[in-house]
């Protein structure tokens, strides 16, 4: 029997801005977009990059943020309230969904 999960498989198979966020709200964190930004730009750092890498990466990270919120994958929630993902304007955060 295979020991991976389903839920395991798809993590494995999914863009690598949304294994980051995956792992950025496990164990109930709720990580703002910029820190998973942060997170990814930390990632793939080359010595000849500025302090400001993890900019590039806010559209991709915001945008994959509200898919999965859409997905049911995640929620987005802003003053400790989750809310719409169409309504996901301005600073949020992150958590992973509480069923």
């Amino acid at each position: 029997m295979n020991e991976n999960t389903e839920e395991e498989k798809v993590v494995k198979m999914d863009d690598p801005v949304v294994v980051s966020i995956m792992i950025a709200v496990q164990g109930g964190n709720t990580p703002t977009v910029q820190d998973v930004a942060r997170q990814i730009a930390d990632e793939k750092k080359k010595p000849k990059d500025g302090p400001d890498l993890w900019r590039r990466y806010m559209k991709a990270v915001k945008q994959q943020a509200i898919h999965m919120a859409r997905a049911g994958r995640i929620e987005i929630i802003r003053k400790g309230e989750a809310i719409d993902p169409r309504e996901a304007k301005g600073l949020f955060r992150l958590r992973s969904k509480q069923d």
